[in-house]
């Protein structure tokens, strides 16, 4: 299972930089997580300051 970004993304990219595996980077209107990538961690969810990124 792995995370998504909802629609409160911020774009303020506190969440790529605490992805150890790089696999968020920057979409068009907020930032994206790719699946294939993701090992489900949730680090990028314990950073965001608008709780964005949530498990599928």
């Amino acid at each position: 299972m792995a995370y998504n970004i909802n629609d409160d993304c911020i774009s303020c990219g506190a969440c790529e930089a605490e992805c150890p595996v790089s696999a968020i980077s920057a979409g068009d209107s907020k930032y994206v997580i790719d699946a294939d990538t993701c090992i489900d961690c949730g680090a990028c969810a314990g950073v965001c300051p608008v709780d964005a990124p949530k498990p599928e």
